[in-house]
């Protein structure tokens, strides 16, 4: 049996005129790919417009792209080496044809930037190393064409270079290499060029075959949304579509966004021979859970380790064919996998005029073949990926009056806003892409970003334990930070009281910080009476259930006012009763004013087997 060969899809893009026909026309010329009698077919063509041969014209697959002389189109070329198989994408270079160049260039893996060595940089190509931005790709390689015109001059080469990456670095575009060439002479294309000897790298064809593919979609995180609950029989059986992973019975899974787990119980099947443990991307399925929980169209299943991103505030960036303006805070509708959802556009960062391609940053709507980066607010939180990550999760589309009128795919969200946001009074803001992810962080810790939220009344003992445990964690080579609420009446919030509509304000405060500490990759300990279950449940959604450990220290009121005759605590006085969570939390119980700490201490390291 031949073993199924690697494909690769790259796109190619430019300014009009520095050459992305002539290289595509060339590499096919030169590795034999191009259909019988297609270069006699290009030779007559020619002769008969007296023009000299091009290798441009192999791609020219309409006539009228021929008479204005530029890629209108998207053309796709399939391509081939030795070592794998490859789609070529030409994208239009010409301004008045952005939108077909994004949709093209929104399916490939990695990107060919050409640049005329003689021209240099030109709008156009910091415009589509822009657009290249906006999509995610981020293996970008710079093709420096017309060595030639140039007298193949290093110092030419090594300009552009440094001025090319002052630019595409500032958009977090950071290219795996610069090549230089000139594809009309065929030099550095194929093989090594003996024109340019002080190009240590590798030609065009070499380069593109040590192009790294990612894993495969089935390899990825599993991403699972649900189309639709059925009851047949005794069964629930959950069903959808696998867009991306591998999932089999037995797995432990999350329902997100509510964050529910339990475990694959069965993966049904119609047929005696369609009987499998394993599905894997681009099946439809059903599936059975060992729980019964109420399922409903638009969640999706993960793996308990691969949790997806769920918030109502996001960046998109964002593609209009609406014949109306689209405009802030105009109700929409926007479906996402199997998710549908009213939103608002909460911010215009910045749009891209598709004629001119100048963009502009003040600017309160998008009209019609505009590109846009957006801030966006759905009616409540949604389950979603980073395009790049997973394009089924990361891309959208958008209704308006019933009427498709585009479509966007995330740009991300920051790890520390990936839960639901509330009302929001500043209108003139937006979420920044950081170049450092929560990941990098904690992998360069060794360590995972978690808040241990120690609770309870006044006088329980709370904050010898939390003291302690911090030192413990630190003499054990941890980032650590012990974050005393009480501390932060003292700054952050000597503006507030002790009344009741303070303290709900006193612990969404600790917990909007705890959250930041935890983002950083710190082990952060949190002592907070924060008697009422409501805030406690606010913090462990804004910090994440995988992250957040809550523990309850309890003691009886003789032993509270005993440790801390300060307070006023009275037995009668309902008002300042503790109220408990509904979910289960680490319970430390203290029947001695003078407890052994390190004891208690030991029971949360035993929780969290550390």
């Amino acid at each position: 049996m031949n073993k199924e060969r690697e494909n690769l899809n790259i796109v190619v893009v430019g300014h009009v005129d520095h050459g992305k026909s002539t290289l595509i026309g060339r590499l096919l010329y030169d590795t034999d790919s191009l259909p019988n009698g297609a270069i006699e077919k290009v030779k007559n063509i020619s002769k008969e417009k007296g023009k000299s041969f091009e290798y441009a014209y192999l791609l020219d697959a309409f006539e009228e792209e021929q008479k204005q002389g530029i890629t209108i189109d998207i053309t796709m070329i399939q391509f081939f080496t030795k070592k794998r198989d490859y789609v070529i994408i030409d994208a239009p270079g010409h301004k008045e044809f952005l939108k077909n160049m994004i949709s093209g260039a929104a399916s490939a893996e990695a990107a060919f930037l050409l640049v005329d060595a003689k021209e240099g940089i030109q709008e156009q190509s910091k415009r589509h190393g822009y657009i290249l931005s906006l999509l995610g790709i981020k293996k970008v390689y710079v093709i420096v064409n017309k060595m030639d015109l140039v007298d193949y001059a290093e110092e030419r080469f090594n300009e552009i270079e440094e001025q090319f990456n002052d630019f595409l670095n500032n958009l977090n575009i950071y290219p795996e290499k610069y090549v230089p060439i000139s594809a009309f002479n065929g030099e550095n294309l194929t093989k090594k060029s003996d024109k340019m000897p002080w190009y240590k790298g590798e030609a065009v064809l070499e380069t593109m075959d040590r192009i790294e593919k990612e894993k495969g979609i089935e390899e990825r995180t599993l991403r699972f949304p649900i189309q639709d609950v059925y009851k047949f029989d005794d069964r629930r059986i959950v069903s959808g579509r696998i867009e991306s992973g591998t999932l089999k019975k037995g797995d432990e899974i999350v329902i997100y966004p509510s964050g529910k787990t339990t475990r694959v119980k069965e993966i049904q099947y119609w047929q005696d021979k369609d009987k499998t443990d394993v599905i894997t991307a681009g099946m439809s399925v059903g599936i059975t859970l060992e729980d019964e929980f109420f399922n409903k169209r638009g969640e999706v299943i993960c793996h308990k380790k691969d949790h997806v991103a769920t918030s109502n505030v996001f960046n998109a960036n964002v593609f209009w064919l609406g014949k109306d303006n689209l405009v802030k805070n105009k109700k929409y509708k926007l479906k996402l996998a199997t998710q549908e959802v009213e939103f608002e556009v909460f911010s215009i960062n910045k749009v891209i005029d598709a004629a001119s391609l100048e963009s502009n940053e003040n600017i309160d709507f998008i009209k019609k073949n505009d590109v846009a980066e957006v801030t966006i607010k759905t009616k409540y939180p949604i389950c979603f990926d980073e395009f790049s990550s997973v394009q089924a999760l990361g891309r959208f589309v958008i209704i308006d009056n019933y009427n498709t009128s585009g479509g966007g795919i995330i740009s991300g969200v920051e790890d520390s806003l990936k839960r639901e946001i509330k009302e929001i009074k500043s209108k003139n803001i937006s979420i920044r892409k950081r170049l450092v992810t929560r990941e990098q962080r904690e992998e360069a810790l060794k360590q995972k970003g978690k808040v241990i939220w120690l609770s309870g009344l006044p006088g329980c003992g709370k904050n010898e334990i939390a003291l302690k445990l911090e030192k413990k964690w630190f003499e054990l080579g941890r980032k650590v930070y012990y974050l005393d609420s009480s501390h932060l009446r003292f700054g952050l919030s000597s503006d507030l009281a002790f009344t009741v509509m303070d303290s709900h304000e006193q612990t969404r405060r600790i917990a909007e910080m705890a959250n930041l500490f935890a983002d950083s990759g710190t082990i952060t300990i949190v002592t907070s009476v924060s008697r009422f279950k409501e805030d406690r449940q606010y913090a462990r959604e804004i910090i994440g259930k995988e992250s957040y450990v809550e523990v309850f220290v309890e003691a009886p009121k003789d032993i509270l006012k005993k440790r801390n005759p300060k307070e006023l605590i009275e037995t009668n006085d309902n008002s300042f009763e503790y109220e408990k969570s509904d979910y289960p939390v680490l319970s430390l119980y203290i029947n001695d004013a003078e407890f052994n700490s390190d004891k208690k201490v030991e029971e949360i390291l035993e929780f969290l087997e550390y």
